[in-house]
């Protein structure tokens, strides 16, 4: 942010200001002070007006959701600027290069949702068949996360119901109950912090089944439409506020995320551990805000992240 100072006619006025870039222009933010100010009287102006500008700046960097806003050229053009800097394609992805991908995937996606077991011992159980002295369960959820990635790689659907119940079937047939179902009704999901307050609330087990079949209709109309990071950061942020199973929807989400990037000829990309604080900000800002930026911008990050794990292999 910077003091603008014009003058003419005796008058000198004062903004403060700040440039931002958006779908490759300049645009220049302006928060009018007044005119013919003492020092004084400009400091206590430019303190209100720094809130009111960062606000304003904040605004114009929010990308709306697209399963509720139907965006402009602009907006569109904005964020294939953003998905161009992911420039990176599918057939840069070996045999080898998906082993070690998967491997990490899998060990990353469970991990977010608490499982125990380490990078290491991912390794051992998917290569070696050595299992370690962990849950079964956790040991179960390594090899079915490891099944639903070489499962979204052969299937040639992009989204469907039958896809969804399939994948959380795949991931969690031996650790589940209720694998491949989607909540009964009556069955509710509530997600709290440490304190006891609602960080999420799913929808209401009667309108589940409903809620997908409209984003499945969604995805089939915009997916000549928008970009695939768009299409892939929607469906899952949906996908998440449904919330359809009763557990296992973060693994299942990641997995659809994929699914679809793969079918745009896009690369998967693995949410790491150590950016869950910020996935989970992310859908936090989609849900609340309808702000869509902080994923995309999280799926660059990852994206960027992939490219350096391959090139160590």
């Amino acid at each position: 942010m910077h003091l603008e100072i014009r003058e003419g006619e005796g008058i000198k006025k004062y903004y403060l200001a700040h440039s931002i870039r958006k779908a490759g222009k300049v645009r220049k933010l302006r928060v009018y002070l007044g005119s013919n100010l003492t020092e004084t009287e400009l400091q206590l102006r430019m303190q209100d007006a720094r809130k009111k500008l960062s606000a304003r700046v904040d605004a114009s960097r929010q990308i709306p959701d697209p399963f509720e806003t139907v965006l402009s050229a602009e907006e569109l053009e904005e964020l294939r600027t953003l998905e161009a800097k992911a420039h990176i394609k599918i057939a840069h992805l070996s045999e080898e290069d998906w082993i070690k991908f998967t491997e990490a995937f899998t060990f990353n996606t469970n991990a977010i949702e608490g499982s125990t077991i380490e990078p290491k011992e991912v390794v051992e159980i998917l290569e070696n068949d050595k299992w370690p002295d962990k849950s079964k369960g956790d040991i179960s959820e390594t090899y079915g996360v490891a099944k639903a990635i070489e499962f979204i790689r052969k299937t040639d659907d992009h989204l469907s119901l039958p896809l969804i119940l399939e994948l959380h079937r795949i991931v969690f047939e031996n650790s589940k109950p209720f694998a491949g179902k989607l909540r009964e009704n009556g069955v509710e999901v509530v997600v709290t912090d440490g304190h006891g307050g609602i960080v999420h609330q799913g929808a209401s087990s009667t309108r589940v089944r409903v809620l997908l079949l409209g984003l499945v209709r969604w995805y089939d109309k915009s997916k000549n439409h928008y970009p695939p990071l768009v299409l892939a950061a929607v469906v899952h942020n949906q996908f998440e506020n449904i919330h359809p199973f009763q557990d296992g929807n973060g693994r299942v989400g990641r997995l659809l995320l994929n699914n679809i990037l793969l079918k745009h000829k896009m690369p998967p990309i693995n949410i790491e551990l150590k950016n869950r604080q910020q996935y989970y900000a992310a859908l936090q800002a989609y849900e609340k805000k309808h702000n869509l930026r902080p994923t995309i911008e999280l799926m660059l990050k990852e994206y960027r992240a992939l490219k350096l794990m391959l090139k160590k292999r």
